[in-house]
């Protein structure tokens, strides 16, 4: 896998759309890993790497996360209908 891919991810612990706006206003998008047999893991990943990034299809992405790389494909991307922005 190339370099590119990679992208440092944060784990968050605020939920809810106020957080998700908080977290927007600072240039990150929030997300969420689904994993087979494991619970959900919330995470705010850097918006415009995420979007440069998401250009290509079947993005699969290496995430690092407190230090542990993880591989993720993206399942699905929320957009503004009319900035056309990663929410």
């Amino acid at each position: 896998m190339s370099d590119d891919n990679k992208v440092v991810a944060e784990v968050r612990e605020s939920f809810g759309k106020g957080a998700a706006r908080k977290i927007r206003a600072v240039g990150k998008i929030p997300a969420v890993i689904y994993g087979h047999g494991s619970d959900p893991r919330h995470v705010t990943l850097p918006a415009h790497q995420i979007g440069l990034i998401l250009r290509k299809a079947n993005a699969l992405l290496e995430l690092d996360i407190d230090g542990k790389t993880e591989l993720v494909l993206v399942k699905d991307v929320q957009k503004d209908p009319v900035r056309q922005i990663i929410e």
